[in-house]
């Protein structure tokens, strides 16, 4: 096992408090709070899972789009929420308070950026060893029946990529029937001990059905047009909880002006059949709703928490949280000409995604007013 010493800065400003820039920043929130909701038809669970997204409106695609207005936000950040009885409802929101934490800056950079899911060398680590894998922070890693990774954000709600559940225009098939699996621990065997000693330990999920999956609309086809790749992200709530340790939300304005500017995340890489697989790496270039960074990543990691580790305010305990959503290797529109270049792509937590996703996990947007 490779011990990585983690060590993270954050810049100080545009936030309530900030101790030090070794601190998590405190945030305030803007609200988003539930209008209505209607019921729909059910969905028809045709979609097939896209192992890469093609066509992406990127960072450099989206600084010619106009920014979107409070009309525009409420639409995107409006939702879909599909339960296991197959039943589907819309639900419409408001956002309020926006003015009041709208100076997230605009930090896109123009450093060269690397291509391809794999870079040079695989720098990737196999964390095989249930020791490990089962022990916090790789226990809030889970695997999606639909074949992406996702990340525990409270005791029984998962946050994964949408395009793990929807594909723009229906929901996947197998969505209707999801489950979600996390790492089991080493349990007892009936197997004799020399024949558990001259077999290799395969790994094994303990699998949870989902109660319902939510999907912002700005992911859906002919919604927020550009800007779709800014709302792939979902939150599954399970019917029950996994006995283990979940991660918090966090929010952060700038990675590459972190010293080393990396992040870290883990998941369920095609390639390695069952296995967890944990990278860190630097980013490469960030807007306000995206990071093209240089993770080696393989199909299956898709959905993964892309997390940083700072320090608590006003205590020496440090704490890593999620600041993002790997999206995955896309081909991406650069100039708007249909000439596409690839990268691997995260979602960035923004202080208006914390505030919808923390209301979807908590039910009550009040709970919601500082990240």
């Amino acid at each position: 096992m490779i011990l990585i010493i983690w060590t993270m800065l954050p810049p100080c400003g545009w936030k309530l408090s900030c101790v030090d820039e070794y601190t998590w920043p405190q945030w305030k929130v803007p609200l988003v709070r539930k209008r209505r909701t209607v019921p729909l038809s059910s969905p028809n669970f045709s979609a097939n899972p896209q192992p890469e997204l093609s066509g992406t409106c990127g960072i450099e695609c989206q600084r010619r789009l106009p920014s979107p207005s409070l009309d525009d936000l409420e639409q995107f950040l409006s939702y879909e929420t599909v339960y296991e009885n197959g039943t589907r409802t819309y639900t419409s929101v408001s956002v309020q308070g926006l003015n009041e934490v709208n100076t997230w800056s605009r930090n896109a950079s123009t450093s060269s950026r690397h291509k391809r899911e794999v870079y040079g060398t695989d720098t990737r680590f196999t964390i095989a060893d249930k020791q490990y894998s089962t022990k916090y922070p790789f226990s809030t890693s889970v695997k999606i029946s639909t074949g992406c990774s996702g990340v525990l954000v409270s005791p029984k709600h998962v946050l994964t990529a949408a395009h793990c559940i929807h594909d723009g225009k229906d929901y996947l098939d197998g969505v209707q029937k999801l489950r979600v699996g996390d790492r089991k621990g080493k349990g007892k065997s009936r197997k004799s001990r020399s024949r558990r000693s001259a077999e290799p330990e395969k790994p094994s999920f303990r699998w949870t059905r989902v109660k319902q999956t939510q999907v912002p609309k700005g992911w859906f086809k002919g919604v927020s047009d550009g800007m779709a790749v800014d709302y792939d992200y979902a939150v599954l709530e399970l019917k029950k909880a996994p006995k283990v340790k979940h991660m918090d939300l966090g929010v952060i304005p700038s990675v590459k002006k972190l010293p080393a500017g990396r992040i870290h995340f883990s998941g369920f890489d095609d390639d390695r059949p069952g296995n967890l697989v944990y990278r860190f790496c630097s980013v490469s270039e960030e807007s306000n709703d995206l990071l093209y960074q240089y993770c080696d990543a393989k199909p299956g990691s898709s959905g993964s928490g892309v997390y940083i580790r700072l320090k608590e305010p006003g205590k020496k305990k440090w704490k890593r949280k999620i600041i993002g959503v790997f999206s995955g290797h896309q081909w991406v529109d650069v100039n708007g000409d249909g000439m596409q270049q690839d990268y691997n792509v995260a979602v960035r937590i923004t202080p208006l995604k914390y505030a919808q996703i923390c209301y979807w996990v908590h039910g009550d947007s009040s709970e919601c007013q500082v990240a």
